[in-house]
């Protein structure tokens, strides 16, 4: 959440530039318009977009490889993925840091909301104190005792000491407000500053877009009139103003001489409308690097973990396949039979082959073929999960078919776990935040839990894994072929310290 808030602050702040540079002293005010109101929405939606076809362009070692659940062991492929565990320290729980900043957030919406309250609460004032009438399609209310004068879409707040002339002046101007709906502008960035109140960016997409609004009123004016009467006219007011943010002000001090310089200013030429096709770039490179960035903290987490454990290519790719074994579940025969292969070890005299698919051509519909002339020694070996004829039960799971025993042993070693792991070990290593600990162990041919091994960001959660993992109770062993056989497993954990 954090990384899609920076990428769209980025992304404002990169929009905002290209505007400053090239867009904000041309007249194309229509286009101007469009661009301040949309390019803000493309922001949040940018960070969305994952386009693979930037992510394939680049060169294969620039990308980080993302390691898969199961970790460690010659033959993890083999390995059965017991669901992970969560072990939280609920103890001595206090906020997550993610919980305080959602907190901090809604508090500060809250603020925001209570401020646009009260702007809201004054315009209705204002608008009962002052005197209603009618001007063609336009409310007109006038102010007792004010020279203010601002728009609210079709209504226009007019002060009662104003002249005649100023008026008159003012009228034209805010019509065009009125008629090009304005004040929506206003109150969709009103909308923005509440939710992203935190955003300074958003603070500025409004000032730039009630610049643009007086732009585009004094141009469409001063069509109507000399421009040197104009300005002078603006020039010569005696100035009082709201500070209500979603009104259109007609006496704005600060805008003033920015309004006068806009309007000595020539037309813009056509041929600088090319400019918007800056664009183009802009967002290309944008979805660029949307596409090629690791979103999470918790990826980049386990990059770093197994970047430090050194593991090879080849341990990589047997990771990779274990996860999407895990994820699809069942396997067919022939997914069976190729994984099998490759979990069998090649002897002097076996055939050679050049590819799985080369094995599985030659053995199609003959499932019991030999992959090796010493496959019968296979039952010495630790067995592929997909390929065992009865799982190893854990106490309490007994009766089951194969589907059912995988699920509930999973679920008593969850409980065991949970149970056993001594939390106060987060406190004797000053842990804290999310710790991931890796552990594979072996349920052997007499029901034993053997050859148990940890990884963890820390020795002392390693120590703790590796001593409730050892101390399960006796199973019953798996089966293959009517033969007990090794079986390996693979279990997450999780320790949140809070």
């Amino acid at each position: 959440m954090i990384h899609y808030i920076l990428q769209t602050i980025a992304f404002q702040l990169l929009f905002l530039v290209v505007y400053d540079l090239f867009l904000k002293k041309e007249t194309f005010f229509t286009w101007n318009r469009i661009y301040l109101l949309a390019t803000p929405i493309i922001s949040f939606l940018l960070p969305l977009f994952k386009i693979e076809a930037f992510r394939n362009a680049i060169p294969e070692q620039y990308l980080i490889q993302l390691p898969a659940v199961i970790v460690g062991g010659e033959t993890a492929q083999k390995s059965i993925q017991l669901d992970a565990v969560t072990i939280s320290e609920t103890s001595t729980s206090l906020l997550t840091i993610s919980e305080i900043v959602q907190i901090i957030w809604v508090l500060g919406m809250l603020v925001a909301l209570t401020l646009f309250s009260v702007k809201v609460i004054k315009f209705y004032k204002l608008k009962q104190l002052g005197t209603l009438s009618k001007f063609e399609n336009l409310k007109i209310i006038q102010l007792p005792n004010s020279k203010a004068a601002f728009s609210f879409f079709n209504t226009i707040f007019l002060g009662s000491d104003l002249s005649e002339k100023q008026k008159e002046n003012i009228l034209l101007h805010e019509k065009v407000h009125a008629k090009q709906k304005h004040t929506a502008d206003l109150l969709f960035f009103e909308a923005l500053r509440i939710i992203c109140w935190f955003n300074p960016l958003v603070y500025v997409f409004q000032k730039k877009i009630t610049e643009l609004q007086e732009f585009i009123a004094d141009s469409s004016v001063a069509k109507q009139q000399p421009r040197k009467t104009y300005y002078q006219n603006l020039l010569s007011q005696v100035f009082q103003t709201s500070d209500i943010s979603f009104t259109n002000t007609f006496f704005n001090q600060s805008l003033i001489k920015k309004r006068i310089v806009m309007l000595q200013k020539s037309k813009s030429k056509k041929i600088f409308q090319l400019k918007y096709l800056l664009l183009i770039p802009v967002v290309c490179a944008m979805l660029f690097y949307t596409s090629c960035t690791n979103e999470t903290d918790e990826v980049k987490e386990e990059a770093n973990l197994v970047s430090n454990t050194g593991d090879s290519e080849v341990m990589t790719k047997i990771n990779e396949l274990s996860e999407a074994i895990m994820k699809k579940g069942n396997l067919t025969p022939e997914e069976e039979k190729a994984l099998h292969f490759l979990a069998t070890k090649a002897e002097p005299g076996d055939k050679v082959y050049n590819s799985v698919q080369e094995y599985l051509d030659e053995t199609k519909g003959e499932p019991n073929v030999s992959v090796s002339k010493h496959e019968s020694e296979a039952t010495n070996a630790d067995v592929p999960f997909a390929a065992i004829d009865k799982v190893p039960t854990f106490p309490g799971c007994e009766g089951l078919n194969n589907e059912e025993a995988k699920n509930c042993m999973s679920k008593k070693i969850q409980r065991f776990t949970q149970e056993n792991f001594n939390i106060k070990v987060a406190e004797k290593a000053n842990l804290t935040g999310k710790q991931k600990i890796y552990v594979q162990f072996k349920i052997d041919k007499n029901g034993n839990v053997a050859d148990a091994r940890a990884r963890a960001p820390h020795s002392d959660l390693e120590t703790e894994a590796l001593r409730v993992v050892n101390t399960m109770p006796k199973m019953q062993p798996g089966e293959e072929n009517g033969k007990k056989v090794n079986v390996l497993y693979s279990l997450p954990i999780l320790f949140i310290v809070e």
